[in-house]
C-alpha cells in the first residue's frame, strides 16, 4: 500500500466502487479489482496506479521510429513503457505488455522515479522522452510527473498513442506535451471489433484536440489486410485528417501478424502506395509509408526541393531554414527543427 501512487482522474461511485475518469472507457471499479486496463484498483474505495514507476521498457530510439517525421527530425529519444492498455487490438505487436494484467507481474517489476528517468535521458546525450510501446494514457500520473521535470531540463516529451484520453487528460497533459502521435486505426467498424469496443469519435475529438493546443500532432494508420484497407477507408481518414490541417503528417504503415492476427499476411506494398496516392489527392501535403526501410524523404509541396532526407529511421534534415521552412522557397511546412 506504501509503494502505491494514489491515481487521479477519477471520483468515488456507489458501495464503495470508483469510476475513472481518464480514458473514455470511464471504467466503474469494485473495491479490490483493477480497471479495463489492469493498472488501475480500487483500494479501500480509493483508486491506486499500480502502473506508476514500473518503467518496463527504456530503450534509446531515433525519434522517426516512433514515428515522428515533422518533429525533431535526427534526435534520439530515451523510450519509456509501463503494462497494460485501455484497448484490447487484435493485431498488437507489443501485446506482452499491453495485454499483461498480472498485478504480481506488475509489481515485480523494479520501481523508478520520474528524476531517475530524466537522468537517465541525459546521461544518455538524449533529447528527449518518448512516452510509448504500451498506451501512455493509462500511466498518465507518472508520465506527467516525468514530463515537468523534462521540460524543465529542457528535454522535449511525446507520446505514442491511441487518443482515448478523456478531456480531463488532455487538458492535464497539453501544457507539458510537446508531440503526440495518435494511432487512427481505420473506421467505427474497425474500433468496434477489432480494438475491443471502442468508439472512434473520442479518437477524432482528441486528435482535433491537441492540434487546437498547439501540440504537436501525426497521425499512423496501419493497414490490416481484409479489415480496414479499403480505399474508402483510407479517403476517409485522409479527408478527416486534411480538415483539420493539410500539414498534419499521415503516416500509412505496413502491417505485420501479431498476437491474434498471427495467421493474416504482411500488407500488400502495393495497397499502402494506393492509400498514398488517395491521401495526396484527399488534399494531405505530407504522406509517408512505414514498416518499408525505403527511401522516405521529407519533400516541400510546393518546390519539391528535399527538406529532410530519410531512409528508414535514418533522417538528416539538409533544406530547412532555421524556422523549419522550406529554404529554398519559404514554404511553411509546419516542422518543428
Amino acid at each position: 500500500m506504501q509503494e502505491l501512487r494514489k491515481a487521479d482522474f477519477w471520483d468515488s461511485a456507489k458501495n464503495n466502487s470508483v469510476q475513472c475518469q481518464l480514458c473514455h472507457r470511464n471504467c466503474v471499479i469494485a473495491e479490490g479489482k483493477q480497471g479495463f486496463c489492469g493498472v488501475r484498483k480500487n483500494i479501500a474505495g480509493e483508486l491506486y496506479s499500480l502502473a506508476y514507476g514500473r518503467t518496463l521498457t527504456r530503450a534509446i530510439d531515433p525519434i522517426e521510429k516512433k514515428p515522428f517525421f515533422h518533429f525533431k527530425p535526427g534526435t534520439q529519444c530515451l523510450s519509456i513503457s509501463t503494462f497494460g492498455c485501455n484497448f484490447a487490438c487484435l493485431h498488437c505487436q507489443n501485446s506482452g505488455q499491453s495485454q499483461t494484467r498480472a498485478e504480481e507481474a506488475i509489481m515485480g517489476t523494479p520501481k523508478s522515479t520520474p528524476e531517475q528517468i530524466v537522468q537517465e535521458a541525459i546521461g544518455m546525450d538524449a533529447q528527449g522522452i518518448s512516452y510509448t510501446y504500451n498506451e501512455p494514457t493509462i500511466f498518465a500520473e507518472y508520465a506527467l510527473d516525468t514530463m515537468k521535470i523534462a521540460r524543465e531540463k529542457d528535454l522535449y516529451n511525446c507520446w505514442v498513442s491511441n487518443g482515448y484520453m478523456t478531456r480531463e487528460c488532455v487538458e492535464a497533459i497539453a501544457p507539458y506535451l510537446d508531440a503526440i502521435n495518435i494511432d487512427l486505426k481505420g473506421n467505427k467498424k474497425f474500433y468496434k471489433e477489432v480494438c475491443g469496443n471502442i468508439d472512434i469519435k473520442f479518437v477524432k475529438e482528441n486528435i482535433h484536440a491537441f492540434h487546437e493546443k498547439k501540440v504537436h500532432v501525426e497521425v499512423t494508420y496501419l493497414v490490416v489486410p481484409g479489415f480496414n484497407d479499403n480505399e474508402k477507408y483510407f479517403k476517409e481518414a485522409a479527408e478527416f485528417v486534411a480538415g483539420i490541417d493539410k500539414k498534419i503528417p499521415l503516416h500509412f504503415s505496413r502491417f505485420f501478424p501479431a498476437h491474434k492476427m498471427g495467421h493474416l499476411p504482411a500488407t500488400d506494398v502495393q495497397k499502402l502506395f494506393t492509400a498514398k496516392q488517395i491521401a495526396l489527392k484527399a488534399g494531405v501535403e505530407f504522406v509517408y509509408l512505414g514498416n518499408l526501410g525505403d527511401d522516405e524523404s521529407t519533400r516541400c509541396p510546393k518546390c519539391n526541393s528535399i527538406l529532410i532526407k530519410r531512409i528508414g529511421f535514418s533522417a538528416q534534415p539538409i533544406g530547412l531554414d532555421e524556422k523549419g521552412n522550406c529554404a529554398k522557397c519559404g514554404f511553411e511546412t509546419g516542422i518543428i527543427p
